[in-house]
């Protein structure tokens, strides 16, 4: 299982999958020390992925531009590693909105 969760981590992009590591790991301090801020990062993270997912697919527009045509099967394995991005930043999103709740006074 850990070698398929960091091949989805390598598959994902290191820099991009870092950066919302890194704001994973700054979620669970934040819910230590500052609580009223584990909302707002879960919404960065989700907010971030997504540009990221867009900033790899224009990227890969352009090399399909500039270099012609490429195959189905190409564009669609460069697709699925984009969506590693905007699934990893719904992952910490959700994360985020549960430890909100629990962390939410009780009436």
């Amino acid at each position: 299982m850990f070698n398929e969760l960091s091949q989805m981590f390598i598959e994902g992009g290191a820099l991009y999958m870092s950066i919302l590591t890194l704001l994973l790991a700054l979620l669970f301090l934040a819910a230590w020390k500052a609580p009223a801020w584990v909302r707002s990062i879960g919404t960065i993270a989700l907010a971030l992925s997504i540009m990221l997912h867009l900033f790899g697919l224009y990227q890969a527009f352009e090399d399909i531009v500039n270099y012609g045509g490429v195959s189905q099967t190409v564009f669609l394995a460069g697709y699925r590693c984009s969506i590693i991005i905007v699934i990893y930043g719904f992952f910490i999103f959700i994360i985020s909105r549960i430890i909100h709740i629990c962390q939410t006074p009780r009436i």
